[in-house]
């Protein structure tokens, strides 16, 4: 069978299964889908939009879920993956994990999938989803590295372990998709798992510190989306955020792990920022603690990529956060200038979508600062690399499409052919 006659096949089992939870007759399924009875389905097997969105109203799906439903794997595909999977599970795994550690997140994301079909036991699949999880938030594929993990949290007989692991992953994918009611409550459960008993062996004790890391930077964001609450939420932060930089420290320490030191010198950034929030630091001073800091990464292109680099634009992306809430005029300008700059190099030498989430956003912030106080037009110049990162982080951060926008408009980067 052809694909374009699995697609047709797949888009006539649609508009039946629309009928049927409709009610509708064959005739009043046409004239819902806008179509003659005799030509619902088009030969080509490749609906038009109106067709989709039309499917996914009588289903009441969402239009992405129908598209991708009809545009599934084909069978050749699964036939690879098939084949592959005949290296047994735990082969699978083990290449998974050495995919991870090169960063080769597309094979990764190939062996989970064939890691799924390998699987034998609840246990084995939440393995599987746990690894594709991690290949696509590798990809910068949040949504979809969220969808994994709470597909691996839904399989029967995870071993607690496993699912300690998966939930730890939980909280971080909400986290990066500003879901913070969630990532805070998801960490929150983490952290007291080990309230009535001391965590045992390095794995529980890195799971007891990342519980605090996400809690605290849930409450840290939560201070701007949050106002009302602002200073709560920066004591929260501020305490949260001590005791994970103490505990990755004293991790780096003991297992000679950079990655830990890494992420013990974000929460010291992050300390910074939740200090000028409680008025303990004066911002400026905050700004510039930050700014010397930076100075390490003064050239970003010889610094290598990692969890210290990552770090330091951390470091620049909690530097504008400080400069937007307490600083105003020059000096709001210049360190929110040298801020997101700086998060923008870190973002693209270590391909990080979050931070160029956050670094697009300073910026557009910035210059609707500079055009407020100086009565200057707002003006950007993007070239076709600049709209492709635009246009890729606008599909990975929902909440970040109508800031894209914006920018795509204001730098008129889109002009009809």
């Amino acid at each position: 069978m052809s694909r374009d006659e699995m697609r047709r096949d797949r888009l006539a089992q649609f508009v039946d299964l629309a009928r049927i939870y409709r009610k509708w007759t064959r005739q009043q399924t046409a004239q819902a889908l806008g179509r003659e009875p005799s030509k619902v389905v088009p030969e080509s097997g490749n609906p038009k939009l109106d067709l989709m969105v039309g499917l996914a109203d009588a289903l009441d799906w969402e239009v992405g879920d129908v598209a991708e439903g009809i545009w599934r794997d084909e069978a050749h595909k699964y036939d690879e993956v098939k084949e592959l999977a005949e290296r047994g599970f735990a082969q699978l795994d083990r290449e998974a994990i050495e995919a991870h550690r090169a960063g080769e997140y597309r094979r990764m994301a190939e062996l989970a999938r064939a890691l799924f079909v390998a699987a034998q036991t609840g246990a084995e699949r939440a393995t599987a989803a746990n690894r594709l999880a991690g290949a696509c938030d590798g990809l910068g594929r949040y949504t979809k590295s969220l969808g994994a993990i709470q597909r691996g949290l839904a399989e029967p007989g995870v071993p607690a372990q496993a699912r300690v692991m998966l939930e730890a992953n939980l909280a971080n994918a909400h986290y990066t998709l500003w879901h913070l009611v969630e990532s805070r409550a998801v960490a929150n459960s983490l952290v007291e798992r080990f309230a009535a008993r001391a965590p045992h062996g390095r794995t529980e004790r890195v799971i007891q510190a990342f519980g605090h890391y996400v809690r605290g930077q849930s409450e840290r964001r939560l201070i701007d989306t949050d106002p009302l609450s602002a200073t709560d939420h920066a004591e929260h932060a501020r305490s949260d955020l001590r005791v994970a930089s103490l505990s990755y420290t004293a991790l780096a320490k003991e297992y000679d792990d950079a990655s830990y030191a890494g992420i013990g010198n974000t929460c010291e950034g992050a300390l910074i920022e939740c200090e000028a929030a409680l008025g303990v630091v004066d911002p400026l001073v905050a700004a510039e603690r930050i700014s010397a800091g930076l100075e390490q990464v003064v050239d970003v292109a010889a610094y290598p990529p990692g969890d210290w680099l990552e770090s330091h634009g951390w470091w620049a992306v909690f530097g504008c956060n400080v400069a937007l809430r307490g600083l105003s005029g020059p000096e709001l300008h210049r360190f929110m200038a040298i801020f997101s700059n700086k998060a923008s190099e870190i973002a693209e030498r270590t391909e990080n979508w979050s931070m160029r989430e956050r670094a697009f956003t300073f910026e557009y912030l910035r210059r609707q600062r500079m055009h407020e106080s100086l009565e200057q037009p707002v003006v950007w110049n993007l070239d076709d690399d600049d709209i492709r990162t635009v246009a890729g982080t606008m599909g990975r951060f929902p909440s970040f499409r109508e800031t894209g926008w914006r920018i795509l408009e204001t730098a008129r980067s889109l002009q009809p052919a």
